[in-house]
């Protein structure tokens, strides 16, 4: 009986050091919410889906049929800030139609909006502008940072040209590769991507700090359609927010997704298959289609993605940079 008690004890002990290991294992490799990161200049996620959200409009199907009685699952649209705990400032990445509620996060953290940088024209990416005008915050020179055909648009077309007129917004010209000092160490490098660039051109945005740097490409078409090589940038950064838009080809019931290309996710990890396990991690999937599998934590194919190196962004997770 004794040698029975021994052996029970040695097998709790083990057992409550795997456990030990596994949580030490995730708080190193994520952040998200650590009170150390969140003292740090840190990317804080405001939004994982794609521009109508999830769920998105009008949709009774099972991808989003249960999101309209419990609230808890919905999930905002693609949006990053980045956070100077030091000046309490931060710089918004894409103006969502969750704006209001994206802004309140930032202020409920006793952070000021400083800037917005905008990817490009499709409406998740800048239609929450419309909530710094006259019917709604009534801004003073919000500075909003654009690429030119995006000033373009934006000063040319109502309403946004209200915006500009009134200075609501201060509109910032950026140009490709040009990188944009915010403040003493912290910069943000654009580069132009393809992706349908009907009323302006689209950017990814790389983020640097003094010590770290981040990645964020919510949508482009297809990755060998970029004359630069996305498995080079991934190895180049310590985070990439990258376009999951779809998970894989017919996804979507009823429509031909050639005409809404972007890299479905089976693609992206064939494309990072050749990664090392440390490159992999760094890879955080957004902007999420409400079709998208991996949003049903309890799905065959989320269950199967969680087998791998690679990550979904969390909604309000904290990323230190």
């Amino acid at each position: 009986m004794k040698v029975f008690k021994i052996e029970i004890a040695i097998f709790l002990i083990l057992l409550l050091g795997a456990i030990v290991f596994q949580l030490a294992k995730s708080l190193t490799s994520e952040l998200q919410g650590s009170p150390q990161a969140a003292e740090d200049t840190h990317i804080i996620v405001l939004g994982i889906a794609q521009d109508a959200g999830y769920p998105q409009i009008n949709c009774q199907k099972s991808c989003c049929q249960n999101l309209w009685t419990d609230k808890r699952k919905r999930k905002m649209v693609s949006s990053i800030a980045l956070r100077d705990p030091q000046s309490k400032k931060a710089w918004l990445f894409d103006a969502t139609p969750d704006f209001k509620d994206q802004l309140q996060l930032l202020k409920e953290g006793g952070y000021t909006l400083e800037g917005i940088f905008l990817t490009h024209a499709h409406i998740g990416h800048y239609t929450g502008l419309m909530q710094l005008g006259l019917e709604a915050l009534v801004a003073e020179n919000i500075p909003v940072y654009v690429l030119p055909r995006m000033k373009e648009y934006l000063e040319n077309n109502g309403p946004w040209s209200q915006l500009v007129s009134l200075k609501n917004i201060e509109l910032r010209l950026i140009n490709d590769s040009i990188p944009v000092s915010l403040s003493p160490g912290v910069s943000v490098e654009t580069e132009l991507v393809p992706h349908r660039d009907e009323f302006s051109e689209t950017a990814a945005f790389t983020i640097r700090t003094n010590t770290s740097s981040a990645l964020f490409i919510p949508d482009i078409d297809k990755w060998n359609k970029w004359d630069k090589d996305i498995n080079v940038k991934v190895q180049n950064v310590d985070l990439a927010f990258l376009d999951g838009s779809f998970y894989r080809n017919g996804e979507i019931w009823g429509r031909d997704m050639s005409l809404i290309p972007h890299p479905f996710i089976t693609e992206s990890m064939i494309q990072f298959s050749t990664l090392s396990a440390e490159n992999k991690n760094k890879i955080h999937f957004i902007h999420l289609n409400h079709t998208n599998p991996l949003l049903n934590t309890s799905s065959s194919e989320r269950k199967e993605f969680d087998k791998t190196e690679f990550k979904l962004a969390q909604e309000k997770g904290i990323y230190k940079i």
